[in-house]
C-alpha cells in the first residue's frame, strides 16, 4: 500500500484509505468463505461448550472429583425452527469467524494508514495501546468462550422449573448469546488498557479510581446486567465479578506506568 505522505492531497489519502478498505474487505471474505466451507470444523468449535466433554465440564469434574463429589452430566438438545434458518446461520457464522481471523490484518492495514501521521513517540503509544488492546480483547472472548459462556450454559441449559418441562434451546438462541457474550467480554477487557489510556492523557488517576470505586461497583453492576443475556444472578455475577478485578488491575497499571 503506499504511504500517506504530507506531500499528498486529500484525493490521494482517500484513494490510499480506499485500497486499504478494498483490501480488509477482500481478506475478511476470502477467510469467511474458508470458514463456510469447512463447516464440520467451524461448528465443532462452536457448539463444542454445549457438550459434556467440554474441556471446562471435563476440569470441573476432575475438581469435584479430586475434592470428593460428582458433578453430574448433562446433556442439552438444540434444535432448529425455521426452513432457513440454520443455512444463514451457517453465513452469519462463518463470516463472524473470518472477521476474527482477518482482524489482526485488519488492524495492520489501518495502522499503515495511520502512522505516517504519527510523531515516533505517538506511533509507540499507538503501537502498545493496539497491540495491548487487540490481546486483551482476544483473552476476553477466550474467558468467555471456556469459561462464562460455558457455565452460564449449563447452568441455564438445564434448569428446570418441573421435570415435567424439558429444555429444548434453539440454534440461533445458542449462537447469538455465544457472540454476544464472547464480544461483550471482549470489550470489558478493554478496561486496563482504556484506564491507562486515560491517565497517559491526564483524565484519571489511580488516586481517583480508589476514591470513586464504589460508585465505580455500581456502575459495574448495572453494566453487566445491560451486557447479560438473562437478568439471573449467576450470569450476572460471572461478568461482574471479571469486570471488578479488570479495574483493580487498570488501577495497578496505572500506579506502575503512569505515577513514576
Amino acid at each position: 500500500m503506499a504511504a500517506v505522505t504530507d506531500t499528498q492531497s486529500f484525493w490521494d489519502h482517500l484513494d490510499v484509505l480506499r485500497t486499504a478498505i478494498v483490501k480488509i474487505v477482500a481478506v475478511a471474505v476470502v477467510f469467511g468463505i474458508a470458514a463456510f466451507l469447512f463447516k464440520e470444523e467451524l461448528f465443532a468449535v462452536v457448539l463444542a461448550p454445549k457438550d459434556d466433554g467440554f474441556v471446562t465440564y471435563r476440569l470441573l469434574d476432575h475438581m469435584a472429583a479430586w475434592a470428593g463429589g460428582t458433578v453430574d452430566p448433562f446433556s442439552v438438545r438444540l434444535i432448529n425452527t425455521g426452513l432457513a434458518q440454520q443455512f444463514v446461520i451457517h453465513m452469519k457464522t462463518a463470516l463472524c469467524a473470518g472477521g476474527l481471523c482477518a482482524s489482526p490484518y485488519i488492524l495492520y492495514q489501518l495502522f499503515r494508514f495511520v502512522s505516517p501521521a504519527l510523531y515516533d513517540n505517538e506511533r509507540r503509544y499507538v503501537v502498545r495501546m493496539v497491540g495491548g488492546g487487540y490481546a486483551m480483547f482476544g483473552l476476553g472472548v477466550l474467558v468467555s468462550y471456556f469459561l462464562i459462556f460455558p457455565l452460564t450454559f449449563r447452568f441455564l441449559g438445564t434448569y428446570q422449573v418441573s421435570g415435567e418441562v424439558d429444555n429444548l434451546i434453539t440454534l440461533d438462541s445458542y449462537i447469538s448469546t455465544l457472540v454476544m457474550m464472547c464480544l461483550a467480554m471482549g470489550i470489558v477487557f478493554e478496561i486496563p488498557i482504556l484506564s491507562w489510556l486515560f491517565a497517559k492523557l491526564g483524565f484519571i488517576s489511580a488516586d481517583f479510581m480508589r476514591r470513586y470505586r464504589k460508585h465505580a461497583i455500581v456502575i459495574i453492576l448495572v453494566l453487566a446486567a445491560i451486557i447479560t443475556p438473562t437478568s439471573d444472578v449467576f450470569t450476572l455475577s460471572l461478568v461482574a465479578l471479571p469486570m471488578w478485578i479488570l479495574y483493580e488491575v487498570g488501577i495497578l497499571i496505572i500506579d506502575k506506568t503512569c505515577n513514576k
